[in-house]
């Protein structure tokens, strides 16, 4: 590529059509769904290399470390990492970003990706990239458009202005017009005509350009976001935007918000393969189906099934699916899903109805992420609840206490160092300690593997809220969770 470009992550959505494996503590985008890699870290590597440059990654506190943590495992550091105070949609988010990075590179061109899409072709994408840079640098809002195989009314579409060449070449052109999910007729037309396109949300422009679109079109967003920008604090290696001004903002999609009033539009064709893996029968598609359209994940089996996807996500499950065809199954340690494959896009319905039902699987994994590892709830009782806990390498918990319970931690794996108030030890394998209700207490894992213990909690309130925090390395406040 002749120049650099600067990508930007959007990562702060809680997708809920993928329940139950995303749900709002863990969405889809951090995952591994697909691959190896979860669709966050396959996005920031896609890119990456030579002609990009570091990321700036835009997301919710709830999934900072989350990110961090992610960005490591894949050695890619970020140029810039951004905190919503509340998700208000894409608008607001690739304006600040812009405008963070326009601070910093006056004119930088900026890629904006959704980091929850399927790309395998990276090469392909590249290139498509990289025929839209001229473009992008004559003052263009460039959209990239992706070619369609079937009729598909989830998505939104491009109106081109003239057909693209045989070979569907990346070669820039004045965009027509934005085009709203159409109903199946409507899609079936706009399949067969090869005058349209899908809608991937992938942009590329300089930030000149777009901080000059939002200043035409969108004055008031332009003001309320340059505060919280202006306002925002540094927390380690994040920037917290001011949530007063943020809150101000519309909650609105950059579509509606400056592209579809934009007159400077050109799309650039793209005919690699690509999914926003926006549904259980998206997954299905991208997994490759056996030749009965079967596919299976997990200790999951399907006997004389057809066009069908069984998934079961914990090793100590068993799923059997008999004569099934059209069937979703997916199955956690805590929820289950069954559904027809043409219901996949109303797996959000089931999680509106949980949550009408205060059902902790709406929104929350049996497995709860920290900065400095995870756990998981093995057991719940009336007063008491057993946890395992995972502590990573280095990984150090807050200094804190405990107002309702207290806590007998047992080591299965590795080495624990302890404090208890004045007292500081080392627990090994097979070896216990009691927490009384009230100490102030810290555990954390000084070795180079994984620390383990399990954790037997007894008293009258068990919430991760009963939390008196001394001192935390990841600057946490009071009442933060773990």
């Amino acid at each position: 590529m002749p120049q650099d470009i600067h990508p930007l992550l959007l990562c702060g959505g809680a997708g809920t059509r993928l329940w139950p494996l995303s749900r709002k503590s863990y969405p889809k985008q951090f995952t591994r769904l697909t691959g190896e890699e979860s669709l966050f870290q396959a996005s920031a590597r896609r890119l990456s290399g030579p002609g990009f440059a570091a990321p700036t990654v835009i997301t919710s506190a709830d999934y900072r470390f989350v990110v961090t943590e992610q960005l490591a495992a894949v050695e890619i550091a970020a140029a810039a990492m951004l905190i919503e105070p509340e998700g208000r949609n894409t608008a607001p988010a690739i304006l600040a970003s812009a405008l963070e990075l326009h601070a910093r590179n006056p004119g930088a061109l900026m890629l904006v990706a959704p980091s929850d899409h399927v790309i395998p072709d990276s090469e392909a994408f590249r290139a498509a990239v990289t025929a839209a840079i001229p473009a992008a640098k004559a003052s263009q809002l460039v959209t990239f458009g992706i070619r369609p195989d079937r009729a598909e009314t989830g998505y939104g579409w491009l109106a081109l202005s003239h057909k693209p060449d045989e070979d569907f070449s990346p070669v820039p052109q004045p965009l027509q017009s934005f085009v709203e999910k159409p109903d199946t007729a409507t899609a079936q037309e706009m399949l067969a005509d090869g005058m349209h396109l899908w809608n991937a949300g992938i942009f590329l422009f300089s930030t000149d350009t777009i901080l000059a679109a939002f200043e035409n079109h969108q004055p008031k967003m332009l003001a309320s976001v340059t505060e919280a920008l202006n306002a925002a604090e540094k927390d380690l290696g994040f920037l917290r935007l001011a949530p007063e001004p943020w809150g101000e903002c519309a909650d609105i999609s950059i579509d509606y918000a400056v592209m579809e009033k934009a007159d400077n539009l050109t799309v650039v064709p793209y005919s690699g393969t690509w999914s926003d893996l926006g549904g259980w029968d998206a997954v299905w598609r991208e997994s490759s189906p056996d030749e009965a359209g079967v596919v299976t994940s997990g200790p999951a089996t399907a006997i004389e099934c057809k066009n069908s996807l069984l998934r079961a996500e914990d090793d100590t499950q068993v799923l059997m699916g008999i004569g099934l065809q059209d069937v979703i199954a997916v199955a956690m340690s805590d929820a289950v899903l069954v559904a027809h494959k043409d219901r996949a896009q109303d797996v959000k319905k089931a999680v509106a109805t949980l949550k009408k039902t205060d059902a902790v699987q709406a929104e929350t994994l049996p497995r709860d992420f920290r900065p400095w590892g995870w756990f998981e709830r093995l057991v719940v009782g009336g007063r008491f609840q057993v946890k395992r806990i995972h502590v990573h390498p280095g990984g150090i918990l807050s200094l804190q206490s405990h107002r309702h319970r207290s806590e007998h931690w047992i080591v299965v794996e590795g080495t624990a160092r302890v404090t208890i108030d004045e007292e500081v030890k080392l627990v090994g394998e097979n070896q216990s300690v009691y927490i009384p209700l009230g100490a102030v207490h810290r555990m954390e894992n000084p070795g180079e593997e994984p620390m383990v213990l399990i954790e037997v909690q007894t008293g009258s309130y068990l919430g991760e809220d009963d939390i008196i925090r001394y001192e935390d390395i990841y600057a946490r406040g009071q009442g933060a969770k773990g």
